[in-house]
């Protein structure tokens, strides 16, 4: 097993993801609605009172997870790591229910290998932790300046925060809410982690044995369709990397990406073919998820959706101490928001940023008590299929979702229906 863990590096920006499938095995821009500048609820005559607000954010930027083999080497010193002091906070890492931290394998595999110049490959970068505190200053901007909607310090009884159990993760959550609340805060912050066999916030090829047989294969398969096949030889060759080196443009975006966020050398070739990289990296993952069969979207995604469905429901309802609650942070990766954006009908063939975001919101009508959700990718407001506007009733919002959206339950039940498969 630990042999699994050291490989998983070769799957680029899709780290953790398809990590955990090695560690088990061995729409359109048409469907983008420009954001208003100005929230609905800061005119006290609007008709909607906002309610809920969730937030499912990627990373910041890091070291990439495994350097492009047989090319020039840049140095990936110490000192691009060091946390900006604005992003201090007060905080500690947990489980679900309050107890230590759950062990990371995905991490603890990243730690077995050192980047040139001396750093663990996927750490989150000083320019990481800004582009967080960024993302956390644009939502203070949103929800405490321009609307008073959240109180002005960090609040446990307002906001829950969780992340994968990942150290990038987990500091670019604590950025984000520096950011957020200035360092402010009443309390403690608790980051809650589960334990990677149980982890929703992004898909489980370990956790999850259906996912694993249907993922292995899609995943053995995306670098052999023919026209992916034809370029990759085409750059391997450009670059001069050698016959018997794995890489895939996944691999080759991921070390790409990083190089050029941190204004550090790519190799010059690379300048012909970005632009074929980042289309042939998301060709590849579009064939992974493979968004046209439901299946896949529903176990890499479905008990995500749930939750977040479940929130929305919880606070309309009134009931439990979780209703309460204003803001949910859930700190995550790009594996993570590609597959909700497929299931939502907003995937726009890019793939997400460093500290991209999904932020879903929960407004209610004055009058009529009806209950809609507004859906933004990046600050942009997404009209989703099968809702009839921005504002989208729940009801329609939800039956978008339902072809997707996974209790535990069916989850569990599903990921256990593997006979007349075999595992790879």
């Amino acid at each position: 097993m630990k042999s699994l863990w050291t490989k998983a590096g070769v799957l680029g920006s899709a780290s953790v993801a398809f990590g955990s499938l090695l560690w088990s095995q061995k729409k359109t821009d048409s469907d983008q609605v420009a954001s208003s500048s100005t929230p609905a609820d800061t005119n006290p005559s609007s008709p909607y009172e906002l309610k809920l607000v969730q937030v499912l954010f990627r990373h910041g930027a890091r070291t990439p997870l495994k350097s492009i083999p047989d090319v020039m080497e840049v140095q990936w010193v110490p000192t691009l790591l060091e946390p900006p002091a604005h992003t201090q906070i007060n905080y500690v890492v947990t489980d679900l229910h309050g107890g230590p931290r759950p062990s990371a394998p995905v991490e603890d595999s990243y730690r077995r290998n050192i980047l040139t110049g001396g750093t663990f490959p996927g750490q989150l970068t000083t320019v990481g932790m800004q582009q967080l505190y960024e993302l956390g200053k644009r939502l203070r901007r949103r929800y405490i300046e321009e609307i008073p909607f959240l109180g002005p310090s960090f609040s446990p009884a307002e906001v829950y925060v969780r992340s994968t159990n990942i150290v990038r993760t987990i500091e670019s959550a604590k950025c984000l809410i520096a950011g957020l609340f200035q360092q402010k805060q009443k309390e403690i912050v608790h980051i809650l982690t589960t334990e990677a066999e149980s982890e929703i916030l992004y898909p489980n090829y370990h956790g999850c044995k259906l996912l694993k047989i249907l993922g292995s294969h899609r995943w053995a398969e995306s670098s052999t369709l023919p026209d992916i096949a034809a370029d990759l030889q085409s750059i391997q060759d450009a670059l001069g990397i050698a016959a018997h080196q794995h890489v895939d443009f996944i691999l080759i975006r991921d070390d790409m990406v990083a190089r050029e966020t941190h204004g550090l050398p790519c190799p010059p070739v690379l300048d012909a073919w970005r632009n074929k990289v980042e289309q042939r990296a998301v060709d590849m993952i579009c064939h992974i998820y493979e968004p046209s069969k439901r299946e896949n979207l529903q176990l890499s995604v479905g008990p995500l959706l749930h939750i977040l469905l479940a929130n929305f429901e919880e606070k309309l309802q009134g009931t439990s101490p979780e209703s309460k609650r204003k803001l949910f942070l859930y700190s995550a990766h790009d594996t993570s928001l590609i597959p909700c954006l497929m299931a939502m009908g907003i995937f726009d063939m890019r793939w997400p940023p460093y500290a991209a975001d999904i932020t879903l919101e929960l407004h209610q009508h004055r009058q009529t008590n009806e209950a809609f959700v507004k859906v933004s990718y990046i600050g942009q407001d997404q009209l989703i299929p099968g809702c009839s506007g921005v504002y989208c009733p729940l009801q329609e919002f939800k039956q978008a979702l339902s072809a997707y959206s996974l209790s535990s339950e069916l989850y569990q039940s599903l990921c256990n229906s593997t006979e007349g498969l075999t595992e790879p």
